[in-house]
C-alpha cells in the first residue's frame, strides 16, 4: 500500500495520529521501532541538525535529500514540512513534485513570507490570503498521487490575531487543503475553538516549551484533532545526551562512567538492521 493511502486510512479511523519529529534516517527508525504510526520530518529539526537555525536557510534540494533518507528508512508514512514552498506558486509546484518523489505521504505549506521563521519565533511576516490560496491550488495541481495529503498552515495568530487566523484557515480549506493547521494557539480555549470551527481534518503542534499549552493526546483526540506533531523534543533530548557524553569524555577520557545510559554496540547495530544487510550481502555474493 502506498504511504499516502496508508495515512489517509489512519486518519479515517478518527484516532489521533501522533508523529514525533525526526531529522534523519536514525531518528526515523527509532520512532517507527517505538511503535508510532507516522513520523514528522521537521524542517526546524533538519535545519538544526545541519548546525543552523530554523530561518529558511536550507535549499529545496538539501531538504529533499534528507526526506529521501527518512522515507527510505521507515515503512510508516512521513509527514513533511515544506515551509513556504520555497517561493511563489511555481516554486511550490516544483517543491511538491520533489517531495512526492522523495516518498512523503503528506506535506504542509505555510503562509509566511519567504524566507520563513520557526512558528514560535517572533517577527514573522505573512503573504496575502489570496496568494496562499493560489499556492495551495498550485500544490494540488502538481500532484501525481492525489492521495498525498496537503496541509495548510497559518502563522497568523502572532501577526494578525486569532480571528484572522481562523479566517485564513477557512480560506485555505476552500482552496483545497486536506488538513488545517493553525500554528501556535496560546490557550486551551483557542485550541478548542479551532477544533470546533473546522469539521475536517486538523493538525496541532505540541512540544515542550512552546507557546501552545500541552494537552494530552486523548484530550486533543476528543476535541477533534487528527494529527499531533511533536517536532523538536527528540532532537532536544539527543542534544542533552550528547552533551553529557562529551562532558564525560572531557573529564575522564571515555564514556565508561555512563555505559548504562548508552546503547550497546549490539543494540546500535540492531536499530539500523545491520544483520539483515550482512545476510543480503552474503546471499548476493554467493
Amino acid at each position: 500500500m502506498r504511504a499516502t493511502t496508508k495515512l489517509r486510512q489512519l486518519l479515517a479511523t478518527g484516532r489521533a495520529v501522533v508523529a514525533p519529529g525526526v531529522f534523519d534516517g536514525l531518528s526515523a527508525r527509532l520512532t517507527a521501532q517505538a511503535g508510532f504510526a507516522a513520523v514528522y520530518a521537521s524542517g526546524g529539526a533538519i535545519a538544526r541538525s545541519a548546525g543552523i537555525p530554523d530561518l529558511g536557510l536550507l535549499s529545496l534540494s538539501e531538504i529533499v535529500a534528507r526526506l529521501e533518507m527518512i522515507a527510505d528508512a521507515v515503512e510508516v508514512p512521513v509527514i513533511a514540512d515544506a515551509d513556504t514552498g520555497y517561493g511563489n506558486a511555481l516554486n511550490v509546484q516544483r517543491a511538491v513534485r520533489a517531495f512526492e518523489r522523495a516518498g512523503v505521504a503528506a506535506l504542509h505549506l505555510e503562509d509566511q513570507t519567504f524566507p520563513k521563521k520557526c512558528g514560535h519565533y517572533e517577527d514573522k511576516g505573512l503573504v496575502p490570503v489570496g496568494e496562499m490560496a493560489q499556492k495551495l491550488k498550485a500544490a494540488r495541481d502538481a500532484l501525481a498521487d492525489q492521495d498525498l495529503i496537503v496541509i495548510a498552515r497559518t502563522d497568523a495568530i502572532a501577526v494578525e490575531g486569532f480571528a484572522a487566523a481562523l479566517d485564513r484557515a477557512a480560506a485555505y480549506g476552500e482552496a483545497g487543503a486536506d488538513v488545517i493547521f493553525v500554528e501556535a494557539p496560546t490557550t486551551e480555549e483557542e485550541i478548542a475553538t479551532v477544533a470546533r470551527r473546522f469539521p475536517g481534518w486538523k493538525l496541532i503542534n505540541m512540544f515542550q516549551g512552546g507557546k501552545t499549552p500541552l494537552l494530552p493526546v486523548a484530550r486533543l483526540e476528543t476535541l477533534g484533532y487528527n494529527i499531533v506533531i511533536i517536532p523538536s523534543d527528540l532532537q532536544r533530548a539527543a542534544i542533552k545526551a550528547m552533551q553529557r557524553a562529551l562532558d564525560c569524555i572531557a573529564r575522564e577520557g571515555s564514556t565508561a562512567a555512563m555505559t548504562a545510559d548508552m546503547a550497546s554496540f549490539k543494540e546500535r547495530e540492531a536499530v539500523i538492521d545491520t544483520p539483515a544487510y550482512i545476510a543480503r550481502d552474503k546471499r548476493y555474493a554467493s
